[in-house]
């Protein structure tokens, strides 16, 4: 901007209108030179200068078209080198260029692929190099391509990653796959670069093995990062899946680790990468995925690549020292001398100041290195520091993983603790409980005891009393009633025990042994008791009988309750389990149920969305097709309206293939649209057939209107309007598949029948030839090649004998124009007999390779065009030779004319024209024949330049020039001869105009007759018409023959 602010006014009114034109060229120009100096041919690596420039360019454009619009004009099969290093700076453009670059680079897959394909078959070195690099640079765009959160840089952080990855396992697994075969291409690049070179320190220096090196700087930059991505991934795997699950990954893995260690230690050793790039080291074993914490231990391979000062681009100086500068001031000191004299000695402050400026420049030079080498030291002193700092953040990181390990175990050790910490107030809330239910029967058991005391006074009370029968009885009477009463609150604390035990199962059993205890121990006290009473008083015998026997009572009851309750216990334990499971097993169900019946209606809907969409998808797809399909007919229907098609003519054979391939594919058209109605869900095969149906109705249309301009007009007119008919039945049908109402009632009758009328009109277009015996068209292929042969033969051999005849009967000017033309002429008939030969074995090679079992006189039959081509093209050169012979000795002996010779050569030249297109039809255009074929016919059209160029020559040399010596006419007698010859002008203008009239009548007349005249057998010709006056007559050699087109037709 600066130097535009610089520019006066005036300058930049007079451009405005042109700056952003000549920027524009001026970018292109310079990616041309930059392009073109970076990929060559010449065995050295790729310069960085080149290879920068075309990186900015992509930067400066947004985009790569400019650079792929030079790419795809090198000649690319021809060089293996050239393609190679062409990888090499697609892959530069491919990791440092704009993000636009991977677009551009999707559009031409194809000619990557057709490029990697030509060099695989080929057994060269570069070839094979060539072949697996173009296959790595095709996986390269098709991942980035697939996967847009990596750039084709590859350097994304660790949560790009990570959310990239997700969370299904899936998608992580199908990630990992995708990577590992990524870094398969790359490492196999560098194995098959490797496998080629000898790998010691001096063969590193070479530009041969450097040109081959150069690309594993980018390969190394890849695979440094695919490594760390893959182990990322890897880990993360492992982390959702079984061991056993990935034990392929872990071997695919392993492979690749070593192999890229081989990699890296092989390029460490050379000289060529030490300057270039820093290769990180990789650690001595892979890393152990089955160990969490070893992530902790993986360290991120990191590539440094060392900045250089560029190699052209040098710093401008702060005061322009020149040349020029310093040579002005001596110029305008020599003129002053030389005006004024030099000075007397003495010197001019001047002189001086020019002294202290040289002084002051010197010093700033020497300030400037020193800035320079500070500069430089400095930029070596931050590299340093930035290594050290990345090593220490690469430390911090490792040791960030293992304060996370840390965290995470100290985490868990945490959790356990405080679970434990929660069973232990779990059971200390239950040893509060226990105790409280201890001392709960402790306090029964008091109670107890006091009324087994109570019961134990009573029993002393009737001991003291045994001599009253009557109280004994009453206190008989009241121990009964107390053993009931203390019955009734046994039987009641029994009830509270069994209460209480149906709300804690888990202390029934104690509670229950304690109760039987004390039981025991009452029992064993009320024993003691009736014994006493038995001892004491005979009277009570029959109280403890009765007691006894209510004690038995007792017991027996108390067991049978024990037992029951046991059962009762254990029976609704089991049930309270079962229906616990059972409860759970019935939500779990439940549930289970609900989620399916969710994701099988939310399934459902989506498939019915998805079904839906697919099928607007599919309708989308067909209509956007039916309308391009009608752009098409409609711009071929606007060409029999266009003036300008007018000059384009062709010719009924080659529309009545058209019209019957557009037929053939209304087939294919019906059967998909059928498909198409039958299934709405595949458009495929009604889109296909749609594209060739209108892309060869549209040829058809084209074609008739060009063969219209060469038919009669009757015959015009009709294939015009059968045309149009063609177009406007074609748009309609059309029409139809645009509407969904009328898409499954589309018929192609209407179309059939109209391409039925263009193809009678075509029929009856055609020349009525000959009929020739398909099985004599070999025959006679070989028997006219053969005839031309000895044509030329005879034509050479009768040319030396004009020459012996020349140097014996001229001399002087006559015998060197005559020499200079007759070696012209010989050099032409050697140049035809060297194509004739040629033509020969390139017929003998395409009959060879496309008979296959049949014969070679059936593939003549099969191809009846082309052989009758072939015949026309080699009779035509036969004739040619024969009358260029003829013309040539009437020349050398007066008697003929220069002009008859010069239309001779160019006859040659249109002849050796159709016979090399007659081979080149059926021919594969990787042959060297037609290649040698094509180098013959440029060899042919320089011979007969030659003829021309010394015919004229010859011509000039040898007609002598008037004068025109008009000094000595009067005025009246100029007038006089000026009118008579502007009379000679208008007659001989009206004569040429007249010759030109009946020159164009006769192509017309030698076109309409094309196909008419033909050799029939043993060389025996049809009559032709009697010559009209200056038409050279036709030897009995060979005929003069047909200008129609071999095999197939040209179109407009």
């Amino acid at each position: 901007m600066n130097s535009i602010k610089s520019v006066p006014a005036r300058v930049l009114s007079r451009r405005g209108g042109h700056s952003l034109e000549a920027e524009r060229e001026q970018f292109d120009k310079s990616q041309a030179v930059s392009i073109s100096k970076a990929i060559n041919t010449q065995e050295a690596p790729v310069k960085e200068k080149h290879a920068r420039r075309i990186i900015l360019g992509t930067h400066h454009e947004k985009g790569a078209f400019t650079f792929w619009s030079y790419a795809i004009g090198l000649p690319l099969p021809s060089s293996a080198i050239l393609s190679w290093k062409f990888c090499h700076v697609l892959h530069k453009v491919l990791r440092d260029g704009h993000p636009n670059v991977l677009q551009d680079c999707q559009r031409y897959r194809s000619n990557i692929r057709e490029t990697g394909d030509l060099w695989g078959h080929l057994h060269d070195r570069y070839g094979q190099l060539v072949s697996i690099y173009t296959r790595l640079l095709l996986t390269k765009i098709s991942f980035h391509t697939k996967h847009p959160e990596f750039p084709p840089g590859l350097e994304v952080s660790d949560e790009v990653l990570e959310k990239t990855a997700g969370t299904d396992v899936n998608n992580i697994f199908q990630l990992t796959v995708e990577l590992f075969d990524y870094l398969d291409c790359e490492l196999k690049l560098s194995e098959s670069v490797f496998r080629q070179l000898n790998t010691s320190m001096a063969v590193s220096q070479m530009s041969a093995v450097q040109c081959r090196l150069a690309p594993l700087i980018q390969v190394i930059q890849d695979c440094s990062h695919l490594y760390h991505y893959a182990v990322k991934l890897m880990f993360k795997l492992h982390s959702c899946l079984p061991a056993d699950t990935l034990q392929g990954h872990r071997d695919r893995f392993h492979e690749q680790f070593r192999s890229l260690k081989n990699f890296f230690k092989k390029a460490s050793d050379m000289l060529y990468f030490k300057r270039l790039i820093q290769i990180p080291r990789l650690p001595e074993s892979p890393p152990n995925f089955l160990r969490a914490s070893a992530l902790a231990e993986h360290v991120k391979p990191v590539v440094v690549i060392p900045e250089e000062a560029p190699e052209d681009e040098e710093p401008e100086n702060l005061i322009e020292i020149s040349t020029a500068s310093t040579t002005e001031p001596q110029v305008t000191s020599d003129i002053f001398e030389q005006t004024f004299g030099p000075p007397n000695g003495v010197r001019d402050d001047r002189d001086a100041q020019i002294e202290s400026l040289k002084k002051e420049v010197d010093m700033l030079r020497a300030e400037m290195e020193k800035i320079k080498l500070e500069a430089q030291r400095y930029i070596t002193q931050l590299k340093a520091q930035v290594n050290s700092l990345e090593g220490e953040v690469e430390e911090q990181r490792k040791q960030k993983q293992k304060a996370l390990v840390d965290n995470e175990q100290l985490r868990d050790e945490l959790e356990r603790l405080q679970r434990a910490k929660q069973d232990s107030d779990r059971s200390q809330r239950l040893c509060a409980e226990a105790e409280k239910k201890a001392n709960a029967t402790e306090i029964r058991y008091t109670k107890l005891k006091e009324k087994h005391s109570e019961l134990i006074n009573t029993h002393a009370e009737l001991l003291r009393k045994n001599a009253d029968t009557a109280k004994q009885l009453t206190v008989t009477q009241q121990s009964q009633e107390e053993v009931a009463r203390v019955k009734e609150q046994l039987a009641f604390q029994v009830e509270q025990v069994k209460r209480e035990a149906e709300m804690k199962l888990e202390d029934q059993s104690v509670q229950m042994e304690q109760l039987r205890q004390e039981l025991d121990a009452r029992r064993d006290e009320l024993d003691q008791a009736q014994r006493s009473l038995s001892h004491a008083k005979q009277a009570g015998v029959e109280l403890s009988a009765q007691v006894e026997a209510l004690h038995a009572e007792k017991e027996v009851l108390r067991r049978s309750v024990s037992e029951k309750e046991c059962e009762l216990l254990s029976t609704r334990g089991l049930i309270e389990e079962k229906e616990l499971q059972r409860s759970q097993e019935v939500d779990k169900a439940t549930k289970e149920i609900c989620e399916l019946q969710d994701r099988l209606l939310e399934k459902s809907n989506q498939e019915q969305s998805l079904q839906q969409k697919l099928l607007d998808e599919q309708f989308g797809i067909l209509q956007e097709t039916v309308r391009e399909a009608e752009d098409i007919l409609r711009d071929a229907v606007a060409k029999l309206d266009d003036p300008l098609h007018v000059r384009c003519t062709s010719s009924p054979d080659y529309l009545l293939s058209r019209a019957q391939a557009a037929l053939e594919s209304t087939d294919a058209l019906e059967n998909g649209h059928a498909q198409y109605v039958a299934s709405m869900a595949d458009a495929a095969g009604l889109v296909g057939a749609l594209v060739l149906f209108a892309h060869l109705m549209a040829d058809t249309i084209v074609n008739g209107s060009a063969t219209s301009h060469l038919a009669p007009t009757d015959h015009a007119d009709r294939l015009m309007e059968t045309c149009r008919d063609c177009g406007q039945r074609s748009l309609d049908y059309l029409g139809e598949l645009k509407d969904k109402q009328k898409l499954g009632h589309a018929k192609l009758e209407d179309v059939r029948q109209a391409l039925r009328g263009v193809l009678q009109l075509a029929q009856e277009l055609r020349p009525k030839s000959l009929d020739i015996k398909q099985e004599e068209l070999g025959d006679m292929v070989e028997k006219e090649m053969a005839s031309t042969s000895e044509a030329i033969e005879d034509a050479v051999r009768r040319i030396e004998e004009m020459m012996s005849q020349a140097r014996n009967e001229s001399s002087g000017v006559k015998l060197e124009v005559n020499e200079r033309i007759l070696n012209s002429c010989t050099d032409l008939m050697k140049a035809i007999r060297l194509l004739v030969m040629t033509s020969t074995n390139l017929q003998k090679e395409i009959v060879e390779s496309g008979r296959g079992a049949a014969t070679t006189q059936e593939f003549y039959a099969k191809n009846s065009r082309w052989t009758e081509g072939l015949i026309s093209a080699s009779k035509a050169v036969g004739w040619g030779a024969t009358q260029l012979v003829e013309s040539a000795d009437r020349v050398v002996l007066h008697t003929g004319k220069y002009e008859e010779l010069i239309v001779c050569s160019h006859e040659i030249a249109a002849s050796t024209a159709q016979l090399v297109a007659a081979s080149k039809v059926k021919a594969e255009k990787s042959s060297r024949n037609l290649a040698r074929l094509q180098e013959c016919s440029r060899n042919v059209n320089e011979m007969a330049a030659n003829v021309v160029a010394s015919t004229k020559s010859g011509q000039e040399q040898i007609e002598e020039k008037d004068t025109m010596d008009f000094s000595g006419m009067s005025l009246i007698k100029l007038k006089k001869e000026e009118m008579e010859t502007q009379v000679k002008v208008l007659e001989l203008e009206k004569r040429l105009e007249g010759e030109r009239v009946r020159l164009g009548e006769l192509r017309k007349q030698h076109y309409g007759l094309a196909g008419a005249y033909e050799a029939v057998e043993e060389g025996e010709a049809k009559p032709a018409p009697a010559p009209r006056r200056g038409i050279l007559k036709k030897p009995p050699l060979a005929q003069k023959p047909s200008l129609g087109e071999p095999e197939r037709d040209a179109g407009p």
